[in-house]
């Protein structure tokens, strides 16, 4: 094993690794090695000099063949300074890490996808000195998945989904499902996959419905993302305990999710959702939130 500090800090998908891996095959259509273990590395690829050069997201890979980082990239349009800078990421990677670095570039945008998925090539016409080829997972490539029951029987590829499909309001018909299922997952692994769709999310809207969604969740509490949410004052009432909190942010989120779909609230439904403590209705209208077409059907099927 690889002893840096700025290497492996934790183990996670320890029961989806193949599942993620096999995911990789079928979207991409390339064999890959079976994995034995995924750790993740530190992002950050800043070196002496005052330049500051971080990745998305890097897991380390091992399998029988041997070990691979997966180098992941969101891109919510096309940049050539970004391009330009994969192939020193590629390079100091395997320099560092001894490891072989797999670029996978994730975005919502098909020209953009196109665009990342053009090959990279230095040096001389005809005879380059390096050559990079990107994967690309794009809406073209990676279905929507939007059902909970198809979310939980295959995580890692509703978290792709959320990456590549996840945008403005109709986002949070694919987050829902996918935050939910999450809380079924080994606490360790769901933080990771939490990261990863924060990290991935690049539409501004979407990123803020992910954040709220997350808010109730176990592990949520001891996540990154979860700071975030504090310093940006979407946390009032955590110390005032576990469960009220989960609570407040849960009634903030049938508020918001309303917003969201420019749905008018009138008074009297903005009370009695705040007037609520019930977690489980808060989660019933949470749900319901996302298509009704105005505020007081919130509590059509509701008893009394």
């Amino acid at each position: 094993m690889v002893g840096s500090s700025h290497e492996a800090q934790h183990r996670i998908f320890q029961k989806d690794t193949e599942l993620m891996l096999r995911n990789f095959q079928r979207l991409f259509h390339v064999p890959f090695p079976e994995a034995r273990d995924i750790a993740v590395l530190n992002a950050d690829l800043t070196e002496i000099e005052p330049i500051e050069r971080r990745v998305d997201t890097l897991l380390r890979v091992d399998t029988d063949d041997g070990s691979y980082l997966l180098v992941l990239e969101a891109q919510g349009k096309k940049d050539e300074a970004k391009r330009s800078s994969w192939p020193y990421y590629l390079s100091y990677l395997h320099a560092k890490y001894r490891c072989e670095p797999v670029l996978i570039v994730m975005t919502q945008s098909k020209s953009t996808a196109d665009w990342a998925a053009r090959r990279i090539t230095l040096g001389v016409p005809g005879r380059p000195s390096l050559i990079v080829q990107p994967f690309v997972l794009g809406p073209e490539n990676v279905p929507v998945v939007s059902d909970e029951k198809e979310a939980a029987r295959d995580v890692s590829l509703a978290v792709f989904s959320a990456i590549t499909h996840g945008r403005g309001r109709g986002a949070a018909a694919i987050l829902k499902p996918l935050a939910s299922v999450l809380e079924t997952v080994e606490p360790e692994s769901a933080a990771m996959f939490a990261q990863l769709v924060e990290a991935g999310l690049v539409d501004p809207q979407a990123k803020e419905i992910w954040r709220d969604l997350m808010a109730p969740v176990n592990y949520f509490f001891r996540h990154s993302v979860a700071e975030k949410v504090r310093e940006e004052g979407r946390e009032e009432g955590r110390e005032e305990g576990r469960e009220e909190g989960r609570a407040e942010s849960a009634r903030a989120m049938v508020l918001r999710m309303l917003r969201w779909r420019d749905i008018e609230v009138p008074e009297s439904v903005r009370e009695r959702v705040l007037a609520c403590t019930d977690l489980e209705q808060l989660n019933v209208w949470a749900e319901r939130a996302m298509h009704v077409s105005d505020a007081e059907s919130l509590f059509q099927g509701d008893k009394g």
